[in-house]
C-alpha cells in the first residue's frame, strides 16, 4: 500500500514538473568564413522546433515582432550591406489579421563584413519572437560572438 501511494505521488510530481518547463523552441548557432583576406560572411543559424515558426526580418507594423540583428560598432570589422535571409513562408495569420512571413525548421541568416583587424570577432545580438498554432512566446534577445579565422 505504501509503495502504491509513493508511486502515485511520484507520478504526479513528474507530470506537474513537465508542465512547468521553460519553452526554448529556437537554438542558435554561428560560424564565419573568410571570403577574401579582408572580407568574411557570418552565418547565423536558427534551428526551430517542430510546430514553431520564427518571423522574418521583414514583417509589417502591426504584426509579430520581427527578427532583428544588431551589430555594435567595433574596431575589428564593419558591416557590408544588411543581414540577408532566404525566402520565407508567407501566410495569413488570424492572430495578427495580416499576412506574415516566417521560417520553419531552420533558417540561415548571412551578414557580410569587412575585416579591419587580424583576429576579428563579430559580436552582436538577435531579437526574435516565435509562435506555434496555440501561443506566441515573448520576444527574446540573444547575444553572440563569432571569431573569424
Amino acid at each position: 500500500m505504501k509503495k502504491t501511494a509513493f508511486l502515485c505521488c511520484f507520478v504526479c510530481l513528474i507530470s506537474l514538473s513537465s508542465y512547468s518547463q521553460i519553452l526554448k523552441p529556437v537554438t542558435w548557432s554561428y560560424a564565419a568564413k573568410k571570403t577574401s583576406p579582408t572580407t568574411a560572411t557570418v552565418f547565423i543559424k536558427a534551428t526551430i522546433d517542430r510546430g514553431w515558426h520564427l518571423y522574418s526580418q521583414f514583417v509589417k507594423d502591426g504584426g509579430p515582432v520581427k527578427t532583428t540583428f544588431t551589430f555594435p560598432a567595433a574596431k575589428d570589422f564593419t558591416l557590408i550591406g544588411k543581414t540577408i535571409e532566404p525566402k520565407p513562408v508567407t501566410k495569413y495569420e488570424a492572430t495578427f489579421k495580416m499576412d506574415v512571413s516566417y521560417f520553419e525548421n531552420s533558417v540561415v541568416f548571412q551578414q557580410k563584413v569587412k575585416l579591419t583587424g587580424k583576429n576579428a570577432v563579430v559580436k552582436g545580438s538577435v531579437e526574435f519572437m516565435v509562435c506555434d498554432d496555440k501561443q506566441c512566446l515573448p520576444p527574446e534577445q540573444v547575444d553572440f560572438s563569432v571569431p573569424v579565422k
